[in-house]
């Protein structure tokens, strides 16, 4: 996590978070001003923001939508008030409707980012300034500092090239917190082949089946909101195991970026929350599931499965039999 430090002061009305990456002033420079690149980091998990407006100038404005799990969503404008490329920026940072106008009873924040070279890269330090200790209190409560750790954890897969980032490392399982789980896992291929492997059965059947040993009995894909999916397992031949089965809605779909789904085993009254997003630099394709959790307790009994294995080896065999024909 690239976050070493968070501190709030109310005397000052400030909250500063110090942050280390290992790449240069420049290409962190250049993520934070290419909304493309903010796109994939600016916002926590579960959160991805997109940004309808751009104008890098000073007197200039941004606007972004961050998008949740279940269609939530929450705007914010940037008003840029300083760029001194690649040292310093500052902005406004404002919550606002649909349009992109300041909402009411929402306090407003003026954002510096400064960055430093060091030896080992860049330091980034973004001190947030308040008008009122009751402003400053309401961010802290809304999330804001779990938030930025966690929306600052994914920087580092923009900072790198992609391969130069996933490639080899296989399925990666990352405890975020208590109830959320973050899964990547690179594939040789292109996005929409890899969409397509996740939402059409005669293609799912072929790869979604585990370790070595097993047969999907049931594929039944969710391709549209509100639309169910049922996928079920057993064992061939001398495998030892019981049949099982996954069930659940479609919560969200924007194909072929983004998928959010609920999920229950069968005769299970657990449910987690799976939020699919594919992402494509160069032929090859960064599959990230964002899990939650109801608790730790399910969190930790479902990782000690060998989840993690399983979904290895479905990805394995993914590349295998469709994206290498």
């Amino acid at each position: 996590m690239p976050v070493t430090d968070v501190t709030t002061d109310a005397d000052d009305l400030t909250m500063t978070v110090t942050a280390d990456f290992a790449a240069p002033i420049e290409r962190v420079w250049n993520a934070y001003s290419d909304p493309r690149q903010l796109e994939r980091f600016w916002g926590p998990p579960g959160w991805p923001a997109t940004f309808t407006a751009w104008d890098h100038t000073v007197g200039g404005r941004a606007v972004y939508t961050m998008n949740g799990p279940r269609g939530e969503k929450s705007t914010g404008v940037w008003e840029f008030l300083a760029i001194e490329e690649p040292h310093r920026f500052e902005v406004l940072d404002s919550f606002a409707d649909e349009h992109g106008k300041p909402l009411d009873g929402f306090p407003a924040q003026r954002m510096s980012f400064t960055f430093d070279s060091t030896p080992e890269g860049t330091r980034m330090v973004t001190t947030s300034h308040f008008d009122s200790v009751d402003a400053l209190e309401q961010v802290v409560e809304m999330g804001q500092v779990e938030g930025i750790k966690m929306a600052m954890g994914q920087l580092d897969a923009v900072l790198q090239d992609l391969r130069d980032y996933a490639q080899g490392k296989g399925t990666r399982v990352e405890l975020l917190d208590d109830t959320h789980v973050r899964i990547t896992r690179l594939v040789e291929g292109p996005r929409e082949l890899v969409w397509r492997a996740h939402f059409e059965p005669d293609l799912i059947r072929q790869w979604m089946l585990g370790p070595d040993g097993w047969e999907m009995t049931e594929c039944i894909a969710a391709t549209e909101v509100g639309q169910s999916y049922r996928n079920s397992w057993a064992p061939v031949g001398d495998t030892e195991g019981e049949p099982f089965g996954f069930e659940g809605e479609a919560l969200l779909i924007d194909a072929p970026r983004r998928a959010v789904t609920t999920e229950r085993m069968r005769g299970m009254p657990t449910e987690t929350v799976n939020d699919l997003s594919l992402y494509e630099e160069d032929g090859a394709t960064l599959v990230t599931v964002l899990i939650e959790y109801p608790d730790k307790e399910t969190r930790d009994m479902i990782l000690a499965t060998g989840m993690a294995d399983g979904m290895e080896a479905s990805f394995a065999r993914l590349e295998r039999e469709l994206l290498a024909v």
